[in-house]
């Protein structure tokens, strides 16, 4: 076992997971279900903006540079394995996973915006009464290598094999993705915002748009699909490989879903925290809706998509491209990748601004264009090979990020019951 992988299982793995979807369980519980009692309230919540908040950008604007760092290629072909390695039951626990994460994230939202000192989740990291700075600069360093890393060169990767399909060199891809990530690195979310707002309303129509015509093509089998959802996440027959079945379903779902919607991470605060907004609450509302869209629905319906088609032997990121092949012919392969090529860019220009906002940080504001330049060439690099290193690394950093996160969150856990009016239930 090499330094890097020990690093990344000693950081990202389950006890880390489990950790994640326990926050969320608390923060569920002690606000007695605040994103169900609250549906409407944040269901609503991207449609209303009063303006442009400190940072210069809108609520939607937000929301977009958030949903393009969590709208990645996990929302495509990750799902397909995900159900490869736990079968339709997978599918249930990553939805369930969601439905806490939901919390999470609103929580991280609500405690962003009381704690405007620093940006995005490092405010209420550095508030902390001990260890506060010690705690915001390794959630920073993680920050920083995570988006060079798993935000950024990894995407790039995807975003480059996504492209070959239409005939252009991967090297090509490098140097479109360089220079268009230069100049966001430099400019922060200001200049990523004009490219989002545009960018995740269009790639998301296209998506569903896609999907649900695979759905409707193969509509007699949806029914089907639904109940072997269900029932492969809890069965214990021997045929579908026992209790060994229900927890790979668990294991798979849990984990996937934890990755793709960024709970406990604590990044789409940076995004956020320089929005618009009349209370932090309706920032929780947003990240609730964040969740919502990004796991428990596109991520439902991808699976859905390919459960309708019952592939009988590919597995892994093959079967997305089966199902829309399938409905839409051999056209719908190109579809799905190029829907993978914008969703990699999105992730890659969003988590540019938030290893931006984390330098900027660590550095007392100099250095941007240093920044920059790493971000441009850790682009262009990650659309040349394969990157193992790259995904060991962003996914130990992604823990680097979540243990510290996690840990303010529960010492400022009384902050979001009082903002959710409900203090008295602070567990």
């Amino acid at each position: 076992m090499t330094a890097l992988t020990f690093l990344r299982n000693a950081l990202w793995g389950w006890p880390t997971l489990l950790l994640i979807l326990a926050a969320g369980v608390l923060f569920s519980v002690s606000t007695r279900f605040f994103q169900v009692r609250q549906a409407p309230r944040w269901l609503k919540a991207p449609l209303t903006s009063p303006g442009k908040g400190e940072g210069g950008i809108s609520r939607f604007q937000a929301l977009t540079a958030a949903l393009a760092g969590s709208l990645g290629t996990g929302n495509i072909v990750g799902v397909a394995v995900a159900i490869t390695a736990g079968g339709p039951g997978a599918l249930f626990w990553m939805a369930f996973s969601a439905v806490f994460g939901m919390m999470t994230v609103c929580a991280e939202n609500v405690l962003a915006a009381r704690h405007r000192g620093a940006p995005g989740p490092l405010g209420y990291l550095r508030d902390l009464p001990a260890g506060g700075r010690l705690l915001s600069g390794l959630y920073a360093v993680g920050c920083v290598l995570s988006s060079l890393a798993m935000g950024n060169a990894t995407q790039a990767n995807a975003c480059a094999a996504a492209l070959e399909e239409f005939s252009l060199p991967p090297a090509v891809t490098g140097l479109l993705l360089a220079g268009l990530v230069f100049p966001v690195a430099l400019g922060g979310f200001r200049q990523g915002v004009r490219i989002t707002e545009k960018l995740v309303p269009a790639m998301t129509v296209l998506y569903f748009l896609l999907a649900f015509g695979v759905l409707w093509a193969f509509r007699e089998n949806l029914l089907p699909a639904l109940g072997q959802v269900f029932t492969g996440a809890f069965s214990l027959r021997a045929e579908a490989g026992g209790a060994a079945g229900a927890l790979l379903a668990l294991e798979a779902g849990l984990s996937r879903g934890v990755f793709t919607n960024e709970a406990g991470l604590g990044s789409s605060a940076f995004a956020y925290a320089e929005a618009d907004a009349r209370s932090p609450v309706d920032l929780g509302c947003l990240g609730i809706f964040q969740v919502f869209l990004d796991t428990l629905v596109m991520c439902t319906v991808t699976g859905l998509c390919i459960l309708v088609c019952r592939s009988p032997v590919l597995e892994g990121a093959p079967l997305t491209f089966f199902a829309f092949e399938s409905a839409w012919g051999p056209w719908g392969g190109k579809a799905v990748s190029l829907c993978t090529a914008l969703f990699a860019v999105a992730t890659l220009l969003s988590w540019s601004c938030y290893g931006r906002a984390a330098f900027c940080f660590l550095t007392g504001g100099r250095g941007v264009p240093l920044y920059a330049l790493l971000a441009a060439l850790a682009a262009f690099g990650g659309s040349l090979a394969p990157l193992e290193a790259a995904f060991l690394l962003g996914d130990a950093m992604n823990g680097l990020m979540a243990l510290p996160n996690l840990l303010a969150l529960f010492l400022h856990r009384k902050e979001v019951a009082e903002d959710c009016n409900l203090g008295a239930c602070v567990l």
